[in-house]
């Protein structure tokens, strides 16, 4: 009975030192805020490696796009982000689906750019309708549909004079032919889009049907930063 006493106190006394070291992190993080951003600032860096992003999209930029992430409430698809970083010319792969639940790189392919937004670089970015090219920033998937360029993803953009138009200038997820390897041993570059995403037709109704309704969709360019709202916010 004793014995059984000395180990019910032992068991106590633990609990309340637990406590006192949870209770103690607490407040260190709440007195000094740069404890807590240092600690989400590793965490953030080791679901980039875990997710084997390495030499695919810079920890920067997955940085950018786990921050708008963060601030997107509405999303029904939570364990998705997807990332297309326009600072890789087009003859590189920079179109990227991350499992962020699995911690899983799902897919990583080509993409194309606007027609006027550049050659084989993306330099040029717009939100204005029959600009031809593409836009930048944070949007959620939408509804899927067959049109001209078969079977489609609308995107809803998410920032006022960056791509809140992408709507109603059919800024949308698609495949095409001229987005291929083939096309890049013949030209150097890929074809171009009139604004829209457009994804290797091998792939892209698995993309599509994997990204839609209500994942987050960010777009990454060169000048971004700078201009965003959002993030700034």
């Amino acid at each position: 009975m004793e014995k059984r006493i000395t180990h019910v106190i032992h068991f106590i006394q633990m609990q309340i030192l637990r406590g006192s070291i949870i209770y103690v992190l607490f407040i260190i993080g709440a007195i000094n805020p740069t404890y807590s951003k240092a600690a989400k600032a590793d965490d953030m860096h080791q679901l980039w490696l875990d997710c084997k992003l390495d030499g695919k999209v810079s920890y920067q930029i997955f940085n950018l796009a786990m921050q708008g992430y963060h601030l997107m409430d509405n999303l029904k698809k939570k364990n998705l982000l997807t990332i297309i970083d326009y600072s890789k010319p087009s003859n590189e792969k920079r179109f990227l689906v991350i499992d962020l639940v699995h911690k899983k790189l799902l897919y990583h392919c080509l993409v194309a750019h606007g027609k006027n937004t550049g050659e084989n670089s993306a330099t040029n970015f717009s939100n204005q309708s029959n600009s031809l090219k593409s836009c930048l920033g944070f949007f959620i998937t939408a509804e899927t549909y067959s049109g001209e360029n078969g079977y489609s993803l609308r995107l809803d953009g998410l920032e006022k004079d960056i791509n809140s138009n992408a709507r109603a200038r059919d800024i949308v997820i698609h495949g095409a032919d001229y987005v291929s390897e083939q096309f890049i041993k013949n030209y150097g570059r890929l074809g171009r889009s009139w604004g829209c995403p457009a994804l290797p037709i091998k792939v892209s109704k698995q993309i599509i049907d994997t990204i839609s309704g209500g994942s987050c969709l960010f777009i990454y360019g060169n000048g971004y930063r700078e201009n965003s709202k959002l993030l700034n916010n």
